[in-house]
């Protein structure tokens, strides 16, 4: 019903923003992860949205980006998992972690999820792997980021709409040694335009 809502933010909870738009405040559900991306914005800022109608009210879920909105999409499309379970693994797992986790068929990570138990967790892996694109292990085992700067790089190329998989491909491709982030990130965007 509602793909996003642009505005300002009025309030902010634990697990929840109140965002202004045209005179109305929508009351959203985010995760952790969503609320951390959101501490370093300021003005308008867009929200993709979850509008969920059940029988005793309405709640819409809020989401800092598109790849986090579509792995929410994927982990209430698995029997047993509500939003409010989603936005509970979500927050405990950032996005781009949960095809790692769901690649090593990681159960004990995901049951650590408080209301996630065992049972859960290995149906949520089983079913979740047709569906995220997940890395095959050996290429899991290779991406470790060398320095603080490439991860820095990566984070910020992934806020700009790349995948996690393209930010450090990238970033790795364009590192040199002693490079700061913005250098990184300089040459991966130049390789981008061309």
């Amino acid at each position: 019903m509602y793909s996003y809502i642009i505005g300002n933010i009025t309030d902010r909870s634990e697990n929840q923003v109140v965002l202004e738009c045209n005179n109305i405040g929508f009351e959203i559900n985010v995760s952790t992860h969503c609320l951390r991306a959101l501490d370093n914005t300021s003005g308008e800022i867009k929200l993709h949205t979850y509008y969920q109608q059940k029988e005793d009210g309405v709640a819409l879920y809020g989401f800092y980006d598109k790849e986090e909105k579509n792995i929410f999409l994927k982990l209430i499309s698995v029997s047993g998992v509500g939003p409010k379970g989603a936005m509970a693994i979500l927050s405990n797992i950032r996005p781009d972690e949960l095809s790692k986790v769901i690649a090593k068929q990681d159960v004990k990570t995901l049951s650590n999820v408080k209301g996630v138990g065992k049972k859960t967790a290995e149906r949520l892996l089983v079913e979740l792997k047709d569906k995220v694109d997940v890395l095959p292990l050996e290429v899991l085992g290779e991406v470790k980021l060398e320095s603080r700067e490439i991860d820095d790089a990566c984070e910020v190329l992934v806020n700009l709409g790349l995948s996690k998989n393209e930010a450090i491909k990238l970033a790795k491709d364009n590192y040199q040694n002693g490079d700061t982030a913005e250098d990184i990130i300089a040459k991966s965007l130049s390789k981008i335009r061309k």
